[in-house]
């Protein structure tokens, strides 16, 4: 079979990539080269490890410089975004839309109310690649509205190659590479330092069932993932309020807030 124009098109593109590969703007015209085939309206490419992540290359705010709702996400909201989470649970490989990770009640949290669809909007999509020492290094398309089954199943056609380039990217990321940043600190501990009184000690089995109530999922879901009974969820969630001095899973998600600005 004879290429066609749109294939020879698609591999000198990739050529000229590749010669990009030592250069400071290979991120974007990664992305440009993307947009050509499937539309996006915002996107990073990012390192995941148990640290903060690390932000190689982002596309700017709205006015020119650094978005700061995604400054707030670099800060703490990480820790309840599901690509996240699901790249700490699974460091699994491929094409993963914002359906395949997100948990069953995150369209109702105060973190998808007041952070993601604000900033990414509608629907995302990212590229992982596993690497060593736990880490993945990731791609990231928010979208304004959902991909489309054609569009998803292009992405999956061009992966390798996109995957491919990334990895090879690597070798002229040495800076960030050699610097992995420490953990984010417990927010028990950010809360205190943030001054809100913790009357007693949080559990770190309390700390688990609050991250993953404010990232979406249900009793049933936490129950699963931290092998215990939903009664069990029930009764340190009302241990928690009672030490936090709270009521409601958005008085939490504001002290959550307060300890990443803290």
């Amino acid at each position: 079979m004879n290429p066609t124009l749109q294939d020879i098109a698609w591999h000198q593109a990739i050529g000229r990539l590749v010669e990009q590969l030592d250069r400071p703007g290979f991120w974007l015209a990664l992305v440009r080269l993307l947009e050509q085939y499937v539309p996006f309206d915002s996107w990073v490419a990012l390192l995941f490890s148990d640290g903060r992540p690390q932000v190689f290359a982002e596309c700017p705010g709205a006015d020119g410089g650094p978005d700061p709702l995604f400054q707030d996400y670099l800060h703490g909201l990480y820790q309840l975004d599901p690509f996240y989470i699901a790249s700490r649970e699974h460091n699994a490989g491929g094409l993963f839309r914002l359906a395949d990770v997100a948990p069953e009640c995150f369209e109702q949290t105060d973190y998808y109310q007041r952070y993601f669809r604000l900033n990414v909007v509608a629907d995302e999509v990212q590229l992982n690649i596993p690497l060593a020492l736990d880490r993945t290094l990731c791609l990231s398309l928010g979208s304004r509205q959902p991909f489309t089954p054609e569009q998803l199943a292009l992405l999956g056609l061009i992966q390798p190659w996109v995957a491919g380039l990334m990895r090879q990217r690597l070798t002229f990321e040495k800076e960030l590479m050699a610097s992995p940043p420490p953990p984010a600190p417990a927010w028990e501990d950010q809360l205190e330092s943030a001054g809100q009184k913790v009357e007693t000690a949080l559990t770190a089995r309390e700390l688990e069932v609050g991250r993953l109530m404010l990232s979406g999922c249900s009793s049933k879901e936490i129950a699963r993932k931290l092998d215990i009974s939903a009664e069990t969820v029930k009764v340190h969630r009302k241990h928690m309020y009672s030490k936090l001095g709270i009521k409601s899973q958005s008085e939490l998600f504001s002290l959550f807030l307060k300890a990443q600005k803290g």
